[in-house]
């Protein structure tokens, strides 16, 4: 069965008009979802040599439709590259792919201003495999639970299969995608830190504590934090501290985008949620144009709520995960108060996994089942 992604149909409408940019991890389906737009496309990859020479002479079939370039930003001075491409091309629309976090749209710069709309693509989730009646609710949740949202090894549904594609898809993003673009001295090391990442998922992160572990200091962590980050391994949430007394202000979460990784089930439910929000954020951005931002809420007395979603700065919901805990957290009422007064009508909402019934607090807390919850996002 082909899964019809939820980017589709916008980004046909609008390569008509614009340069379209499309980032997001390796082995998402990028470059399937470029193709599946046309039986007319030139697809030039250029970390194959005979695509890189075609590129660099500019000597591609013309009389395509679309022309799309997958991993262009390896090329020097890809940028102008691009900008002189897209203002001398002759009704041919192009698409642009990477598998590599480059803030594309803001590094292209003002050289790009006004010709490019930009997309992120991250793998499956519940609501979009609903929207394409994939399936059931729960079986499609144990199977990305499983097998992560990635297409190849979702669809494949096979725990073999999927134990050998994690070792070459983290192979490839670490001896390909960041040395293509960071000075890394010993991959042993950043191999490492990844492995130190799995029981660090969810919880503050602390450089001094990866600096012991690793021998090394906090710029270098930090450094190859941001690369793991810009290469799609990780996603970061940072804390939001607005108006909040005594909340801590810097210090983010990481979560793995291939969340199967994480050993602990409470931790790995925590980063699912933490995808399926982030993804969903992303879409409404890139759709719909709108300033939607993934935060978490933590004071100085370590009480905590998992989420906060902002619409323009202004908070709009709490959420927090738990796997069976159907009692609202005490935690709500210890930010409540403060963000109120940002927005009287900000919601709060416990996601349970293992839920019998849902109901609302006499204060307003809605318990709500996980999965239906996230088949949705009603915020």
């Amino acid at each position: 069965m082909t899964i019809k992604r939820e980017l589709q149909s916008e980004i046909g409408q609008s390569s008509a008009q614009k340069l379209i940019l499309i980032t997001g991890p390796r082995q998402t389906g990028k470059t399937t979802l470029a193709k599946a737009l046309s039986d007319s496309v030139e697809y030039l990859n250029y970390d194959r040599k005979e695509d890189r020479k075609k590129i660099i002479q500019e000597s591609w079939d013309r009389e395509k439709e679309f022309l799309i370039l997958d991993e262009i930003h390896k090329m020097k001075k890809w940028k102008l590259w691009l900008k002189g491409l897209f203002d001398t091309r002759q009704g041919q629309k192009i698409i642009v792919t990477g598998s590599a976090r480059l803030d594309t749209h803001r590094k292209v710069g003002d050289s790009m201003a006004g010709r490019y709309f930009a997309y992120q693509l991250f793998p499956f989730d519940l609501k979009e495999l609903s929207l394409n009646k994939f399936g059931n609710t729960e079986e499609n949740f144990l199977r990305l639970m499983n097998f992560s949202g990635f297409p190849e090894p979702f669809l494949q549904n096979s725990q073999a299969f999927y134990k050998k594609w994690r070792k070459t898809h983290l192979d490839v993003i670490v001896r390909e995608d960041i040395i293509a673009t960071e000075t890394i001295k010993r991959i042993s090391d950043l191999e490492m830190l990844i492995e130190l990442m799995k029981e660090r998922i969810g919880s503050i992160f602390s450089y001094s504590s990866l600096r012991e572990d690793l021998l090394t200091d906090d710029k270098t962590i930090k450094r190859w934090m941001i690369a793991l980050e810009n290469a799609y391994l990780f996603l970061k949430i940072t804390p939001y501290s607005k108006n909040i007394k005594d909340s801590i202000k810097k210090a983010p979460k990481f979560y793995f985008f291939d969340f199967p990784r994480v050993a602990d089930q409470a931790a790995k439910l925590e980063n699912f949620v933490a995808l399926s929000l982030s993804k969903e954020i992303s879409l409404r951005n890139d759709l719909l144009g709108e300033d939607y931002t993934l935060h978490f809420l933590r004071n100085k007395q370590k009480q905590e709520i998992d989420f906060l979603i902002c619409l323009n700065k202004k908070p709009i919901i709490m959420i927090e995960v738990k796997t069976s805990d159907e009692t609202a957290s005490k935690n709500f009422a210890s930010f409540a108060p403060q963000l109120k007064k940002l927005n009287p009508d900000i919601q709060s909402v416990q996601l349970v996994l293992n839920l019998k019934k849902e109901y609302s607090t006499k204060s307003g807390i809605k318990i709500k089942r996980l999965t239906t919850w996230l088949e949705k996002c009603p915020f």
